[in-house]
């Protein structure tokens, strides 16, 4: 694990497209946001071009604003979240969701039925290590699900995850200095 934010661009940019290497859980709301996410450097603004190499536009980060589905539809997008939701200890919701979203793209049934018994373990059994906010019912519907999961098995969960996201998250993401921050860094303020 790091300990301290990396030097070079390239460096910082594998940093903060990689966020398991960050720093351990307890350091993570001790750490200044810009530190821990810079994916742009002082000599990479020279250009749109280099600063899409770099990181969202000013518009992407613009359009983050305007719903949950476009910040989780933008590469960055979803890794700033992601950052941000591990700092509030809430991230098993995004890592549930982009695990489902992996899920329905899978075709091989020996497949989907493997990562669905994955996904269930990890994120639904109770008291399991990332046991994500769902009723019984749902929770009931998954587990029979998996005798013979199809690519919809986790749609319904998604769903709320995804609705737990948007209502709770989401709005707080918006309103963190870590989204005021990547806005400033994206206008080339930082």
């Amino acid at each position: 694990m790091r300990n301290s934010a990396p030097d070079s661009s390239k460096d910082l940019l594998i940093y903060f497209s990689n966020p398991d290497t960050t720093t351990e859980q307890s350091e993570i709301k001790k750490t200044n946001w810009t530190s821990r996410m810079l994916f742009k450097t002082r000599e990479s603004r020279k250009t749109t071009q280099q600063r899409k190499l770099y990181g969202p536009t000013t518009e992407e980060v613009t359009q983050w604003a305007q719903s949950l589905d476009n910040l989780l539809s933008s590469k960055y997008g979803t890794i700033a979240l992601r950052l941000f939701m591990k700092s509030e200890h809430c991230e098993e919701n995004i890592e549930f969701w982009l695990a489902c979203e992996e899920f329905r793209k899978i075709g091989s049934r020996s497949k989907l039925r493997s990562r669905a018994k994955t996904i269930y373990k990890e994120f639904v059994k109770p008291e399991s290590p990332k046991e994500i906010n769902l009723d019984f019912n749902t929770k009931e519907s998954l587990h029979q699900s998996l005798l013979i999961p199809t690519q919809s098995s986790f749609k319904a969960a998604q769903n709320r995850v995804h609705f737990l996201m948007e209502h709770n998250s989401y709005p707080r993401f918006l309103d963190s200095e870590l989204y005021r921050q990547l806005c400033r860094i994206a206008a080339g303020e930082q």
